[in-house]
């Protein structure tokens, strides 16, 4: 089987590296991929945004499925497209991924099929959004509705806090993805993170991790796209993965097809959880990033028949995958000055060398220099990944392989899987 792979993060070195494991498979290629990515398949400079472009190279290698990374491609429409040329994609039309790329889409789907989540309201002028503020109580949520790339949330300590973010939001700051915010009310306890691949009429769970949002230890600092994750994840119950399911996942396929938009991917469903009952604090359209890394890890069985049964409506037909009993975690390295304004070109030594079987290193935000050093080249740079029997041996191994690695631009948290520990 030929495959293109759309995509250049941590996320789509795991992808890569799980794909190529698989037997079935012929010729990987990912676009525009990184230099992690480059050890792994081909590589191709083509942008994920770039339809036309990604459409014309999945043609010229003959790709029997095409499996999209980023949310960015899906609002792009690239699944659309894809569809078009009859060519199975792995990722859900434009349309359907507005259950991500649409805070306000997202959350009127769910009042719409009875979906448990917070109550909301979504507003376009500042002024009646701080009106608004009335009917809710502190810590405030602030949302901007389209994509931002993990940074676009706020939650407000006081009513100050809350109307300076409604004024940054709607005033430009993430562009024409503020130009709506969603106000909702905060929802306590733990959040996790629960997967499912969805092939426009059947889902099948597909694991779950929990992540660490917060820059800085004692989940503190601004919110991020993930600064670490681990799995499994105590609150994870199977009671809550149960309640989820018939609760969330399966009348959101159910309702997505009744409004004519299929969901075809991974339906990845973002939890808050309290007293062992779970509410729903958003979807996403795509695997999550870090928590994909730790699925790949932890995946015995070959994921390429799940990603072409879910692209081509044929999931019943499989039976559910094998996971490893391992525990897995991930320690996100991130450049300084990271989410704000994170520092580039540095450069970052240690980092391919042999950790060793239960040591994985994926790269999210790397570029080569011209004599060939790794330097930094985003915002979450480096994706380092461990597994072990317990959740203390892995992240042992984590934090060892951390240490070997020398980058003085990068910082990280030291206590990835608190939790869990």
């Amino acid at each position: 089987m030929n495959v293109l792979l759309i995509g250049s993060g941590g996320r789509e070195h795991a992808l890569a590296w799980k794909i190529a494991q698989s037997p079935r498979l012929k010729h990987l290629v990912c676009a525009p991929g990184n230099p992690g990515i480059a050890a792994v398949c081909d590589i191709r400079g083509v942008a994920v945004t770039d339809v036309e472009g990604l459409v014309a190279l999945a043609h010229e290698i003959a790709a029997d499925l095409v499996v999209v990374g980023p949310e960015a491609a899906l609002e792009a429409g690239i699944a659309d497209r894809l569809a078009e040329e009859g060519i199975a994609c792995f990722g859900p039309t434009a349309a359907a991924a507005k259950l991500e790329t649409s805070k306000a889409f997202s959350k009127a789907f769910a009042a719409r099929h009875g979906l448990p989540t917070a109550a909301h309201g979504t507003f376009e002028d500042a002024a009646v959004a701080k009106a608004a503020l009335d009917g809710f109580t502190p810590p405030y949520v602030i949302k901007a509705d389209g994509l931002a790339a993990g940074k676009g949330v706020v939650i407000a300590r006081d009513r100050a806090e809350a109307e300076a973010a409604i004024d940054d939001m709607l005033g430009g700051r993430f562009g024409a993805a503020g130009a709506r915010v969603v106000i909702e009310d905060f929802m306590a306890g733990e959040e996790a993170s629960l997967f499912a691949l969805c092939d426009g009429k059947t889902a099948m769970i597909f694991g779950g991790a929990q992540d660490h949002k917060r820059a800085y230890d004692g989940d503190t600092g601004p919110n991020t796209g993930g600064m670490g994750a681990y799995a499994p994840a105590p609150v994870l119950t199977d009671f809550v993965i149960r309640q989820a399911r018939t609760r969330m996942i399966d009348p959101t396929v159910r309702g997505m097809a009744a409004e004519g938009a299929p969901y075809k991917g991974v339906l990845y469903a973002g939890l808050m959880i309290e007293h062992g009952a779970s509410r729903l604090v958003e979807f996403n359209a795509r695997f999550g990033d870090p928590e994909c890394q730790i699925l790949m890890l932890r995946l015995q069985s070959d994921f390429l028949p799940y990603l072409h049964a879910a692209a081509t409506g044929r999931l019943a037909s499989l039976s559910a995958p094998a996971w490893s009993d391992d525990a897995v975690i991930c320690v996100v390295l991130a450049a300084k000055g990271y989410p704000d304004a994170p520092e580039k070109g540095s450069e970052i030594e240690g980092a391919e060398q042999d950790f060793g079987p239960d040591v994985a290193v994926f790269h999210a935000g790397t570029a080569r220099r011209e004599d060939g050093a790794l330097i930094a080249a985003g915002g979450r740079v480096l994706n380092v990944c461990a597994r072990g029997a317990t959740l203390a041996e892995a992240r042992a191994a984590a934090y060892a392989a951390v240490d070997r690695i020398d980058w003085p631009g990068g910082f990280h948290r030291t206590d990835i899987g608190w939790r869990g520990l």
